[in-house]
């Protein structure tokens, strides 16, 4: 019997690994247990390493295990081909990067095919083997039972195609259930990336309420390259602003409850950058942690969704989603500055921001659009103002309201008289 040892940075490859039922030694090289694999190593007879980085990103151990003789399969994590990791490999280009299209496509019948491929083409072993099986772009995840939908809105749940393809999906599921219990109805959709998204996809979104989404930012080039003062033109969400539905970004932490929980912090840097920061970029909704990464009795990760967070993802987006048909006249909308600390100089700080010019021209843009903001001058500084020389008349108006915004209920101590002192206190 061929025995395959798989060392994969992906989760999914070694939650499929495991599913498919052929002889796979599985690990994840990231993490610090993969060293104690050395004596287990030896007793495979072909070595997969798949890779997400690039040739500098390999282990102390590559060259032992290159060392070992024993075949030798290097690719990239990405869905395209990475030739720099393929050339790492002892067996032909082909082979690797025939390896590559199994582990790229995914899913437990990819692995065990990929099992057969290795074993008969390197080994010739002759077990025999089926070509990779092409996994859909996207699609929606069945469920067994569906309220009825009447005036429910629908609310999608993008998750990646990956974790479909693993059997990973119970987080989904979770959320689903959690929308419908919300008065909604949810419809888990999995899909291979947000970026580049084939046009059927972005249809169907387009017919939904809302959309929560856990995979990264669809903008940019790579979500990782994203910073301060680069190259603007790249990012381009273009597709997802012409949906005109709410997004929401759930956050699916890679970290376990229990870390969660005893955590100050709350969310780890990755987790922050790419689930929040980035998906920032996109116009998303940020909304709460529904979902935390487990370890299971075999070593391997997977999400666990927290019922009580999920009904509070749910809610919200249920909500934005009747928000959307609600006409404009009939919204009630609280635009919420920062006051912190207490002083009046600091009411709407932001660095770099001119937040009283932006907070009158976002008000003037919700008149167009139809929201009721009273009559011209009932919200000061939306009126008529005098003019001040060499002042744009929106820092006119952006003043007027923050010293309007102060006279209503200003906290600065060093000017609150002793009178309101005196109410305070009482």
């Amino acid at each position: 019997m061929t025995r395959i040892a798989l060392l994969s940075t992906s989760d999914t490859d070694l939650l499929s690994a495991r599913a498919c039922g052929a002889d796979y030694l599985w690990a994840n090289p990231s993490k610090p247990g993969h060293t104690d694999l050395a004596a287990a190593l030896g007793d495979c007879d072909l070595i997969v390493v798949r890779l997400l980085g690039s040739p500098k990103d390999l282990c102390s151990g590559f060259e032992r295990f290159r060392a070992t003789g024993k075949p030798m399969v290097v690719v990239g994590g990405e869905q395209i081909p990475d030739a720099a990791l393929m050339e790492m490999s002892t067996v032909p280009i082909g082979v690797a990067a025939q390896a590559h299209v199994y582990l790229a496509q995914g899913g437990a019948e990819n692995l065990a095919q990929l099992h057969g491929f290795l074993s008969d083409t390197v080994l010739l072993t002759g077990v025999g083997f089926e070509p990779p099986v092409e996994q859909p772009a996207w699609g929606v995840l069945p469920r067994p039972t569906l309220p009825e939908a009447g005036t429910r809105p629908r609310v999608g749940i993008l998750f990646y195609r990956a974790q479909q393809s693993a059997g990973n999906t119970a987080y989904a599921e979770a959320l689903a259930d959690a929308i419908d219990a919300a008065g909604g109805v949810g419809e888990p959709i999995f899909a291979a990336s947000l970026r580049d998204a084939p046009a059927d996809l972005l249809e169907h979104l387009g017919t939904l309420d809302a959309l929560i989404t856990t995979v990264l930012a669809a903008g940019g080039t790579k979500p990782a390259t994203a910073s301060a003062g680069g190259d603007d033109e790249a990012w381009d969400v273009q597709a997802l602003a012409a949906l005109d539905i709410p997004i929401l970004q759930g956050l699916c932490l890679t970290w376990s409850r229990a870390a969660w929980a005893d955590s100050d912090e709350g969310m780890s840097p990755l987790d922050v950058a790419t689930q929040v920061a980035v998906p920032e970029f996109d116009g998303r909704i940020i909304t709460v942690p529904f979902s935390f990464k487990e370890t299971d009795s075999d070593g391997l990760p997977h999400y666990v969704p927290d019922p009580e967070r999920c009904r509070r993802v749910a809610e919200i987006a249920v909500n934005h989603a009747r928000l959307r048909h609600i006409p404009p006249a009939q919204r009630r909308i609280a635009l919420v500055l920062s006051a912190y600390p207490t002083k009046h100089s600091r009411i709407g700080n932001a660095v770099g921001l001119d937040t009283p010019v932006s907070l009158i021209r976002l008000l003037r843009a919700m008149r167009e659009e139809g929201y009721d903001l009273g009559e011209p001058g009932e919200i000061p500084g939306t009126g008529e103002l005098p003019e001040v020389e060499g002042e744009h008349p929106d820092t006119t108006a952006g003043n007027a309201l923050i010293h309007a915004l102060i006279a209503a209920g200003g906290q600065d101590p060093e000017w609150l008289t002793s009178e309101q002192l005196a109410g305070q206190r009482a």
